[in-house]
């Protein structure tokens, strides 16, 4: 059984339609890239998986339980919502880090007040200790009191990559992750996605990063127009595409 499974997502905006009959899956241990011009409907594809945006119509499911259905009411309620987005965690393109608090406390923050939200939550030393080594795994132990105007780019990239795992998420999310970085420092953010996938982390990645798409992902969609236009493995859609929209897409990248 897949991990994630998205079933005919559509979404409007006023008399815009930005999605248009949206599926695929995605087995457990896999990464999936998304890519595709500016406006296809990458960032509100992972929006809608992320309840950031409500689907028209469609269904979400994780593994095999049904998290959103636009026809059924009792999936829509906010309450709902709140609980399912615990199985997806997203990095931003631009961080979103809390300015006021230290890293380890950005990291250490959602988990904290979900624990006061539960009866048998974690404790505080079991949450900061968490925290600390995925900062170590991000490279960043001796940044942990760091607030971010104190790290780079790629360092507050890595601390919302620790702060989206801290959560324990099954499916991890990253919006054009090195987007917003200087081009010296995207190496080290892409050299910690490829550590996660060569964990098995369970990933979906909207990338403009073609030569990391290709050597990371399991498999890749290519979007326009709010279509998934052809998906298949890096080899089918990105070294040898089918479709003559993603091959015009891709002579745009030097390396092809």
């Amino acid at each position: 059984m897949p991990i994630l499974e998205v079933h005919h997502i559509e979404k409007h905006f006023g008399a815009t339609q930005v999605l248009k009959d949206i599926s695929f899956s995605l087995e457990e241990g896999q990464a999936l890239a998304i890519i595709g011009s500016s406006g296809s409907g990458k960032t509100t594809l992972l929006r809608c998986l992320n309840f950031l945006e409500t689907p028209d119509k469609g269904q979400i499911l994780v593994r095999g339980e049904t998290l959103f259905d636009a026809d059924d009411p009792a999936t829509r309620s906010e309450r709902e919502i709140r609980k399912k987005r615990l199985h997806f965690g997203l990095v931003f393109q631009s961080f979103h880090l809390f300015p006021q608090y230290t890293a380890l406390k950005n990291v250490t923050l959602a988990s904290e007040l979900l624990a006061q939200e539960q009866e048998n939550g974690q404790s505080i030393k079991e949450i900061e200790d968490n925290a600390r080594q995925l900062l170590e795994r991000m490279g960043l132990a001796d940044r942990a009191g760091h607030y971010p105007h104190q790290l780079s780019g790629g360092q507050q990239q890595r601390v919302a990559i620790a702060r989206a795992l801290a959560l324990h998420p099954d499916i991890l999310c990253f919006d054009e992750p090195t987007s917003a970085l200087d081009p010296e420092l995207t190496g080290e953010v892409l050299k910690v996605i490829r550590s996660l996938a060569e964990q098995n982390t369970t990933m979906v990645i909207v990338t403009h990063e073609m030569a990391f798409a290709r050597d990371v992902a399991n498999q890749v969609i290519f979007m326009d127009g709010g279509v998934i236009v052809e998906q298949g493995s890096p080899e089918e859609v990105i070294s040898n595409p089918r479709e003559e929209r993603t091959r015009q897409f891709l002579s745009r990248f030097s390396e092809h």
